[in-house]
């Protein structure tokens, strides 16, 4: 770091004690080489992400999809008069299809949306609920295999009641006109892609027979790029939903065939699923408040609890803007070894606090003032050392900060890897009238709990694994074991469709599949537009960076620098033994750029899968 720069971090970090703002933060005295804070920067005239060809682009309308054919089943709405809504439930459908292990009618997801009258960002929480006879204990000591493949881990699907909601509420197409392609593509089929391939090799897809004649070849194999795959089972579940609406899903056959199809467990009576009859019935969606914060002058809105995804990613630009991220110094471009080594801190730091404090809170208080608050958010980058990697950090208590008091000592807790499955699927639809769509929807692992639903041909979901596979409630360590499994509960999710606006206005939206690295997806995704200053495409494509616990095992893709990682693992960073060459593929965004002053749209499609943008000139 230049003599300068590290004298103006040194004084700027100065400042700060001498305000109170650092006093007392954590356990540990602050290091001395945390950097300033800059002032704020004042976002650029043009649109972060914009291409530079200003014809490029639509005005009617813009879907970017991880299918091809999911997004010209979105188009197809658009192009009929639909509005975002409509055609963000006609590609949720359609999905379901040509992507069935990543989400469908068996799961469920969030969905952003922005409202072009009346200017407001309002949540559509769809996530499954755990059975009124769920219990904290109720997993026994069985290991996250033995409960994602067995009926104990589904939850109360979700998806089918928000999409209804979504459509009664804001929608303008009836359920029978928005499910219409999806029935086409499972009545005539579509030939499988080389991610459904590969996907169909997993053994998850041969844990169940229906599963497995489904979506194997006959001899057992998996089945090839090219296969006509035809889902007879699934064309006539969503004709009843065309006929019946959700009631049917509900409260009808297809619940009935739910109840019966969680009760198979690879493990005896101890995977046996807990759901009734009672608690499809009793499931309702939730409309929410996005949790907002700014950085470097944007306005960024994010998915609220249960998910940890949108306060993950507003604490994650808290603890980095100080640095100079994208600046001439050297090391702090993209993939720079600074850049990455406060990635990396910034990460661990979050996702310690994410362990403890992030869960469903409507069953227990989430201190989400206090995560947010400068208070807080002080104490935690003042850990952050450019020059050192920090030991282990544990999760500090950000309640005292709300009374105006100090952030509370280090809590002594696990620091475990997170075990969510990296699949689920992301979409973003902008529409003629201002409307944005911004969707992540799941069934949690690849294949859910690998059970097809007999006779209706869709996968049951294996989110109650979302949970804390064992009770942490523990007054002696300070857990609240706010992700312990309770009955009606939500479990904690990672996704975070994300919108970045500015005097109001939407400039972009985007989120990603991927489990707990679906934040440091979005994180690398913002950053990208807002640091690096990509253009979407760019921004999408660019390799990723990604660090999921405090333990800080890095995981990352092919094209970051060589030397940069060499100077990560000479500060002691450890690289993932899965990801030891940074070889693994990480995210799949999806994303629309809007200029709001041409009103021209953008599309972003991510080629880890298929992902593909389609829109209206």
């Amino acid at each position: 770091m230049p003599p300068a720069l590290y004298d103006a971090l040194l004084r700027r970090i100065a400042l700060l004690l001498a305000a109170g703002l650092l006093a007392g933060a954590c356990s540990a005295p602050p290091p001395k080489s945390v950097p300033s804070v800059p002032a704020l920067r004042q976002p650029p005239a043009s649109v972060p992400g914009q291409p530079a060809d200003p014809a490029a682009g639509y005005r009617e309308g813009v879907v970017a999809v991880s299918h091809p054919l999911a997004a010209e089943a979105g188009r197809g709405i658009l192009a009929a008069g639909g509005n975002a809504i409509d055609a963000a439930v006609a590609i949720h459908f359609a999905l379901n299809v040509v992507e069935p292990q990543s989400s469908g009618i068996g799961g469920g997801g969030f969905m952003m949306l922005r409202q072009a009258a009346g200017g407001r960002t309002l949540v559509l929480d769809s996530r499954e609920t755990a059975p009124a006879a769920a219990s904290a204990d109720m997993f026994g000591q069985l290991d996250f295999q033995q409960a994602s493949t067995s009926g104990i881990s589904v939850g109360v699907p979700g998806a089918v009641a928000g999409l209804s909601y979504a459509l009664q509420h804001w929608g303008s197409i009836t359920m029978s006109e928005a499910l219409a392609p999806a029935i086409r593509l499972a009545r005539e089929g579509f030939p499988v892609n080389a991610d459904l391939a590969a996907r169909s090799a997993s053994p998850r897809a041969t844990l169940q027979p229906e599963t497995m004649a489904r979506f194997r070849l006959p001899d057992g194999s998996p089945l090839p790029v090219g296969h006509h795959l035809v889902q007879p089972e699934l064309a006539h579940t969503f004709e009843l939903l065309a006929r019946h609406g959700s009631a049917v899903f509900y409260r009808g056959e297809i619940a009935q065939a739910i109840v019966a199809a969680q009760q198979r467990s690879l493990v005896g009576p101890a995977g046996v699923g807990r759901m009734t009859l009672e608690d499809l019935a009793a499931y309702r969606p939730a409309v929410r408040e996005p949790v907002i914060g700014e950085y470097r002058g944007y306005e960024i809105h994010g998915m609220p609890p249960p998910s940890s995804g949108g306060l993950s990613v507003l604490m994650l630009l808290e603890l980095l803007e100080p640095f100079p991220l994208g600046s001439t110094e050297t090391g702090w471009g993209f993939g720079g070894p600074n850049t990455l080594h406060v990635m990396a801190e910034a990460m661990r730091l979050t996702f310690a606090d994410r362990a403890v404090w992030m869960g469903d809170a409507d069953h227990a208080p989430v201190p989400v003032p206090g995560l947010q608050s400068p208070c807080f958010l002080a104490s935690r980058a003042a850990r952050i050392d450019p020059r050192r990697r920090m030991e282990t950090p544990l999760a500090a208590d950000p309640r005292p900060c709300v009374a105006g008091g100090r952030p509370g000592d280090g809590l002594t807790l696990a620091t475990a890897e997170a075990t969510e499955g990296r699949n689920t699927t992301h979409f973003t639809v902008a529409d003629r009238w201002g409307n944005v769509v911004s969707f992540t929807a799941t069934i949690e692992s690849a294949w859910g709990a690998g059970i097809l639903v007999p006779g209706y041909g869709f996968l049951l979901n294996n989110e109650l694994t979302d949970f804390n596979l064992r009770p942490r409630r523990d007054a002696a360590t300070g857990d609240p074991g706010i992700n312990d499994v309770a009955p009606g509960k939500r479990p904690r999710s990672s996704m975070a469709p994300t919108m970045l606006l500015r005097d109001g206005e939407v400039l972009a939206a985007y989120g990603s599949p991927g489990g707990s690295t679906i934040i440091n997806s979005v994180l690398n995704t913002t950053l990208n537009l807002i640091d690096h200053g990509m253009d979407i495409d760019a921004a999408i494509r660019a390799p990723r960076f990604s660090v999921t616990s405090a333990a800080g095992r890095i995981a990352c893709e092919a094209g970051l620098p060589a030397a940069s990682l060499a100077h990560l693992a000479r500060l002691g960073h450890v690289f993932a033994a899965d990801s030891p060459a940074c070889e693994a593929a990480i995210g799949s965004v999806q994303a629309v750029i809007i200029e709001p002053q041409s009103g021209r749209q953008f599309g972003g499609a991510d080629p880890r899968r298929e992902g593909t943008v389609l829109g209206l000139p």
